[in-house]
């Protein structure tokens, strides 16, 4: 967080919490030229990626509940929250992708490749 941004943070702005990834998140104390709406946002910690908040905050940031929902699971079927991984080393890199195994399957005979005006 830059110096100004906590110099003014004090007299323009709320903190309103922060999630289990230590994003911080915030809202403006007035209404501003926002459709008549408090201005809210995010200081990511460490790279910003807005990927990295978690759907309860998002619901948030974008206005559709009045405030923060529950980070506890309701339901044994949700997974925990993961950041979008691709272009890192966890992106999902299927058989014959040049970073995975580098050859992909022989085809079998039932492709014939496409040319023009066949």
């Amino acid at each position: 967080m830059s110096f100004l941004h906590r110099l003014t943070t004090g007299f323009a702005v709320s903190e309103i919490g922060t999630d289990r990834f230590g994003n911080t998140y915030y809202e403006s104390k007035r209404d501003w030229l926002n459709y008549g709406r408090k201005r809210r946002y995010v200081v990511y910690s460490g790279t910003a990626e807005a990927t990295k908040v978690p759907p309860e905050w998002h619901a948030w940031l974008h206005h559709t509940t009045d405030a923060p929902l529950s980070e506890k699971k309701k339901y044994p079927w949700q997974q925990e929250h993961r950041p979008n991984p691709t272009g890192t080393a966890q992106a999902y890199r299927p058989v014959g992708h040049d970073h995975a195994t580098g050859h992909r399957q022989v085809t079998t005979g039932d492709y014939e490749a496409w040319t023009p005006g066949s």
